[in-house]
């Protein structure tokens, strides 16, 4: 049985600069240069009345200005540049910075205020009609040749951190133990981007289990087997395997809502890809190649696979996922086998709809998998953690609080206590961008010993 669970801490790291360090600072206009390995860079500078912060790709110029307490970007279109302002959010209130970021195909325009970091302009450089953007900032020859300019002033520039982090997880071992660095354990996460799910990408923290200090060491973005160019694909299970990394994750680096009746698949497929790596993952910026993971979805009429979680047990590889009847019907299921190229579907919980954060767990010698009912599941499933056997059936709950959106149950044995690192829906970065930029790391432990 697994103890009653309190919440222990809640913590919020908002940075532009990955880390909140710069890669590069500059005293003068620039352009300078910046190489990136994938589109997630930002540029900050002191915000004057008429500067400008400028990333310079394949030939094209991306802006952001301050004009009269006024915020605009500047982008290429189809026929030359054009300007572009929101109606409702481009006046500042007194800004101290102003920052351009580059997140996946989106642009942002920010300013700092007395509140910290607000999206002012915003735009997606895809073909509205969901074609090819005008600059392709995935392509990785132009990525090495990015440039950024300054105002006079100067400025710095790095890599793209996070607004929120989400879709958490313990890096574990095969067995499913979580690595260990003295006092701490380590996690991936979702860090959330300035929009929705394709501004978002895979990083990786130290989180201190005695207290509560959370560092940001790594970023993990992904080539895909059938298309070119780098991805922030994420919802990330990393699993140590021997000397080397396992690295399951979900292909949402582009995705968009799905336009039109029965929810169909997105260009990219949504699905699950895996990478094999020997480098230090723990550490520094990665761009991994991945393959497919083949997950079985026989009879579950599935056009979407995400969130996978991998744990090996008896020989036996098991596999945790959620599969989508459309978007967003989705429910958790169980697959294992031999190896991880030969799964078989062990059991679905079909009678969910909105249920995911699949993740095998082994408790008290079982094997148990606990997922997360969310708020738009139906009456008597709703804002709660179920516990399933191997053939998916419900066989209890896990007490703990649910925070709001849709918190995974991450749990791991912790120094004589069960910890459960989980996320809610908390957004940052203003009015302009939405759902997509949450949320807070909740740190929950349980009172008595594991």
């Amino acid at each position: 049985m697994l103890p009653r669970l309190e919440v222990a801490r809640r913590l919020r790291p908002v940075d532009l600069l990955a880390g909140g360090r710069a890669a590069i600072e500059a005293s003068s206009a620039g352009p300078v240069p910046l190489p990136a390995v994938a589109p997630y860079v930002a540029a900050t500078a002191a915000a004057h009345d008429g500067s400008t912060v400028s990333l310079h790709l394949g030939g094209h110029r991306l802006e952001a200005g301050l004009t009269d307490g006024s915020v605009h970007l500047r982008v290429p279109g189809p026929v030359g540049e054009r300007d572009l302002r929101s109606r409702r959010f481009h006046r500042a209130s007194s800004p101290s910075a102003l920052a351009l970021t580059l997140t996946g195909s989106h642009v942002t325009a920010w300013v700092r205020e007395a509140a910290g970091w607000v999206a002012r302009a915003r735009h997606d450089l895809r073909d509205p009609d969901g074609g090819a953007p005008v600059v392709d900032v995935r392509d990785e020859a132009l990525l090495a040749d990015l440039h950024v300019g300054f105002p006079a002033g100067g400025g710095e520039a790095g890599p793209f951190g996070q607004l929120g982090l989400r879709d958490v997880r313990l890096v574990t071992t095969e067995d499913g133990s979580p690595v260990r660095d003295g006092d701490a354990v380590w996690l991936t996460a979702t860090s959330a981007g300035p929009g929705f799910f394709d501004t978002a990408h895979t990083s990786v923290w130290r989180l201190d289990v005695t207290s509560y200090d959370l560092a940001h060491r790594a970023d993990l973005f992904f080539r895909r087997p059938d298309v070119p160019g780098v991805f922030g694909d994420h919802a990330t299970h990393l699993v140590r395997s021997g000397q080397g990394w396992l690295v399951a994750t979900s292909t949402w680096g582009d995705f968009e809502v799905p336009r039109g009746r029965g929810g169909r698949r997105t260009p990219s497929g949504l699905r699950v890809t895996l990478a094999e790596s020997s480098a230090d993952l723990l550490a520094g910026t990665h761009v991994l190649d991945t393959r497919e993971l083949p997950l079985p979805v026989d009879g579950l009429a599935s056009i979407a696979t995400w969130d996978p979680h991998l744990v090996r047990r008896d020989g036996e590889w098991l596999v945790g996922f959620v599969s989508a009847r459309r978007f967003f019907d989705f429910h958790p299921a169980l697959a294992g086998g031999p190896e991880l190229g030969s799964l078989a579907l062990r059991g679905a919980a079909t009678d969910r709809r909105a249920t995911e954060g699949t993740t095998v767990l082994e408790v008290d010698g079982e094997l148990r998998v606990l997922a997360s009912d969310g708020r738009d599941s139906r009456r008597g499933q709703r804002g709660r953690y179920p516990v399933f056997d191997d053939a998916m059936r419900e066989v209890g709950l896990l007490d703990a609080p649910y925070p709001t959106n849709l918190p995974w149950p991450s749990l791991a044995r912790v120094d004589g206590t069960w910890l459960m690192a989980t996320f809610d829906g908390t957004r940052a970065g203003g009015e302009l961008l939405g759902y997509g930029t949450h949320g807070d790391l909740v740190v929950m432990r349980s009172a008595t010993p594991a």
